[in-house]
C-alpha cells in the first residue's frame, strides 16, 4: 500500500467469485463491485472495487478528499482479475465520488463514474453516489402471486410510459417516482391496463435520449427521485395489482467521458475495431460479448433489477442490432464470423446466456425482446433451439396494420390483406403487438392523426384499431397518449395533452379502451391461449369488398368462446351473415360505436339466433348489422 494512501485492504471477494467472474458466470456481481458501505475493524466507511485490468494506478476521488488524484489510492488484487479494491474510513451515505484511472495503455488519466453505482448526481452532474438503500419491502402478496398474474396464459395489457413526461406539474417539472405513484394507479385502475412497461429508469446524462443512452446501468435515475423512492414506486404498483416491465439496454451504450467507453484507457466494455464496436445509427458503443467479464457485468444488471427492484420482467432493447454483424452496415463495414456469415454468434450466445439466468433464477419473470427481423424461435427456449425469450414484439403486425389504417376506407379493400396476413405467422413466436412510443415520433404523428377521415371518423377509426388489437391472438402495448387520442405528436419535453379529456369525444376513446381492457381481463378466451393456435379461428378472412373480418376468440373450456366482427369502412353493413361456431343465440357484449364511446350508436340491441343456413364451413349462422368504422364483440348466451 502507498504511504500516500489512506485505503485500507480489505475485500468483498472469495477466491470462488473471482473464478465465476473471470469465467463470465458470476451473476451477481452487484453484491460484490462498486461501493457498499460497511464496517472494518471497528471502523464505519466505504469498500470500493471496480474492474480495471489495464490501469497503473486507480484510486477514490470525491468530495471527500478534494478530488485528489494520489490520497486514496486503491489495492489491486493478486489474482490478474483485474479488480482494484479497497476499504476508506469515514464515507458516509450521499458522499460523491469518481474512480481516477492512470491507464498503462496511453499513460492518460481517467476519471470515470462507478459502473455499479447505485445513485449518481443529478445530470448534467456525473459523479457517482455513495448509497445502501434502505427499503424494506410490502409487496409479499404480489411476489407470492406473480406466477400466475405475470404468466403467458394470464391477460397481459402493457401501458408504455415515459416517466419525464407522462404528467408534469405546474412549474414545468416531472413528476417524482413518490408523486407518480398515486396518480399512474389511479389512472391504471381507470384504464384496465395490467402492467406498466417503464422506458428506461436507468441514469442516463442526455436527457432526450428516452434513456436509452445509459451510463449508469444500475441506477434509477435521479432525477425523479432516489432508488428507494423508484422502489416505492414499484411496490405501490404491486400492492394494487399491477406488474412492472423495465426497458433494458444491452445492445450499445454511449461515449460520455465519465461512463463505460474506454473505462480503462482501452477498449474495455466495447470492441477495439469499430467495425464490430461502433454502432452507426446511434454514434453510440457495442458491447464486447465475447469477454466473459462483459458479459457477467450485463447479466448481472438483468439480475440486479429482476432482484433488487422487484422488476417483473424485462423488455430487450434493439435486438435486432445484437443479432446481425452487418446491422445497418455497408458492405466492408462490418466483419464475417468465423463461419463467414452475418450473425453476431457471440451476441446470440450471451441472449441465450441472459434469457437462462433471467428464468431460471426468476421463473415467474419475463424477458420481452424488441427483434424486427424474421430471425426464427426468438421466444422459444434454449433447449429448443430458441434464443429463450418469453415474449417478442410483433413489428410485423405493427407495420401492415399502421399502413392499413393510414389508408382512406375507399381504398382499404385494394389492402385487406395487410390486415389478415399477421394470422399466418402470429403463432411462431409468443407476439406481443406493440403500438409504441417509435410510432409517434421524428414526424410520424400521432396515432390519431394517422387515421384518415373527418374528426369523427379519426377517432373511430382510433377506437377500431384499439380493439382489433386487443382482440387480436397475443398480449399487447400501447404508448401513453395512444389511449385517448393525444393530438400532438410525443415530444419528451412536454407533458401529455390532459387537457383534451374535457372534450367528450377523447374522453370516450378512453372509456372505449377501458373496456376493451376490462374485457381482455374478464373473459378467458382472450386469453387463455393467446399464443396458441388452438385459441383462434377464422370464419371470414376474404370479405375483401366489405372490408370486414370476423374471427373467433376461444379458451381452455369449449363455452369460452367470443366472436370479433371488425368492419375497416365507414359503411353500414346490414344483414351481414356470416357462420358461428355451435347454434344458439348470439348477444353483442362490446361495440366501439355505442354513443357511450363516441359513436354513432348502430347497435345490435335484440339477440341474434342463429339459423340453420350453413355458412364458412359452418352448419349454422347469424344476421347482425355491421356498424361504421367500428369493433363488435359477440358471446354465446349460455
Amino acid at each position: 500500500m502507498s504511504k500516500k494512501s489512506k485505503v485500507l485492504p480489505a475485500s468483498r471477494f472469495t477466491d470462488a467469485d473471482i473464478k465465476l467472474f473471470k469465467s463470465g458466470r458470476h451473476y451477481r456481481l452487484y453484491e460484490h463491485l462498486g461501493s457498499k458501505l460497511m464496517t472494518l475493524d471497528g471502523k464505519e466507511g466505504c469498500h470500493f472495487a471496480v474492474w480495471a485490468p489495464n490501469a497503473k494506478k486507480v484510486s477514490v476521488t470525491g468530495n471527500f478528499n478534494g478530488w485528489n488524484k494520489e490520497s486514496h489510492l486503491l489495492l489491486p488484487r493478486w489474482d490478474e482479475s483485474g479488480i482494484w479494491e479497497g476499504f476508506i474510513p469515514g464515507l458516509n451515505k450521499g458522499d460523491i465520488y469518481k474512480y481516477a484511472i492512470h491507464s498503462s495503455a496511453d499513460g492518460r488519466w481517467y476519471e470515470k463514474g462507478d459502473p455499479f453505482a447505485m445513485c449518481w448526481e443529478l445530470p448534467p452532474k456525473t459523479a457517482s453516489v455513495i448509497w445502501d438503500a434502505d427499503f424494506k419491502w410490502q409487496d409479499g402478496q404480489w411476489m407470492e402471486e406473480r406466477s400466475e398474474r405475470n404468466s403467458l396464459h394470464s391477460p397481459i395489457s402493457v401501458y408504455e410510459m415515459h416517466i419525464g413526461s407522462w404528467k408534469k406539474k405546474k412549474n414545468g417539472h416531472s413528476l417524482s417516482y413518490r408523486e407518480l405513484a398515486p396518480e399512474l394507479i389511479a389512472y391504471l385502475q381507470k384504464t384496465g391496463f395490467t402492467h406498466v412497461e417503464f422506458m428506461p429508469v436507468m441514469e442516463h446524462p442526455f436527457y432526450g435520449s428516452w434513456g436509452y443512452q445509459i451510463t449508469g446501468y444500475f441506477a434509477p435515475s435521479s432525477r425523479f427521485g432516489t432508488p428507494e423512492d423508484f422502489m416505492y414506486l414499484v411496490e405501490q404498483l404491486h400492492i394494487h395489482g399491477f406488474g412492472v416491465y423495465l426497458d433494458w439496454v444491452p445492445s450499445h451504450f454511449p461515449g460520455d467521458a465519465h461512463g463505460l467507453y474506454r473505462f480503462d484507457g482501452t477498449a474495455l466494455y466495447e470492441h477495439a475495431d469499430p467495425r464490430k464496436g461502433f454502432h452507426p445509427d446511434w454514434k453510440s458503443y457495442i458491447f464486447n460479448y465475447g469477454r466473459n467479464e462483459v458479459r457477467a457485468f450485463l447479466i448481472s444488471n438483468a439480475i440486479y433489477w429482476l432482484d433488487r427492484f422487484h422488476a417483473d420482467g424485462l423488455r430487450v432493447d434493439a435486438v435486432a442490432s445484437m443479432l446481425y454483424l452487418d446491422y445497418s452496415r455497408k458492405e466492408g463495414e462490418w466483419i464475417p464470423n468465423e463461419h463467414g456469415g452475418n450473425e453476431n454468434l457471440e451476441a446470440i450466445a450471451f441472449l441465450k446466456e441472459f434469457n437462462e439466468q433471467v428464468y431460471a433464477q426468476f421463473p415467474d419473470a419475463q424477458s420481452i425482446a424488441e427483434e424486427s427481423t424474421s430471425w426464427p424461435a426468438v421466444s422459444r427456449p434454449t433447449f429448443d433451439g430458441g434464443l429463450g425469450f418469453g415474449m417478442k414484439w410483433m413489428m410485423g403486425w405493427m407495420n401492415d396494420t399502421l399502413q392499413f389504417f393510414r389508408e382512406d376506407p375507399l381504398y382499404r379493400n385494394f389492402h385487406y390483406s395487410k390486415i389478415t396476413f399477421s394470422l399466418l405467422y402470429a403463432f411462431h413466436e409468443n407476439f406481443m403487438l406493440p403500438l409504441s412510443h417509435d410510432e409517434v415520433v421524428y414526424g410520424k404523428g400521432s396515432l390519431l392523426t394517422k387515421m384518415p377521415g373527418d374528426p369523427w371518423q379519426k377517432k373511430a377509426n382510433l377506437r377500431l384499431l384499439l380493439g382489433y388489437m386487443i382482440c387480436h391472438p397475443g398480449t399487447q402495448l400501447l404508448f401513453m397518449g395512444g389511449e385517448f387520442g393525444q393530438v400532438r405528436e410525443w415530444n419528451h419535453d412536454e407533458s401529455l395533452q390532459w387537457e383534451l379529456l374535457e372534450d367528450p369525444a377523447h374522453r370516450q376513446i378512453l372509456d372505449w379502451l377501458a373496456a376493451v381492457n376490462r374485457l381482455y381481463r374478464s373473459e378467458h378466451a382472450l386469453y387463455d391461449l393467446q399464443f396458441s393456435p388452438v385459441g383462434f379461428e377464422w370464419i371470414i378472412n376474404n370479405d375483401h369488398n366489405n372490408c370486414v373480418i370476423v374471427f373467433v376468440r376461444k379458451g381452455r373450456e369449449p363455452a369460452d368462446k367470443v366472436i370479433i366482427a371488425c368492419n375497416f369502412t365507414p359503411v353500414v353493413r346490414y344483414d351481414y351473415r356470416f357462420g358461428v361456431p355451435a347454434p344458439g343465440t348470439y348477444r353483442e357484449i362490446l361495440n366501439s360505436d355505442d354513443p357511450r364511446f363516441g359513436g354513432s350508436g348502430v347497435m345490435n340491441k335484440k339477440i341474434a339466433p342463429s339459423e340453420k343456413l350453413p355458412m364458412h364451413g359452418r352448419s349454422h349462422s347469424i344476421s347482425i348489422t355491421l356498424p361504421p368504422l367500428a369493433c363488435i364483440i359477440l358471446k354465446k348466451n349460455d
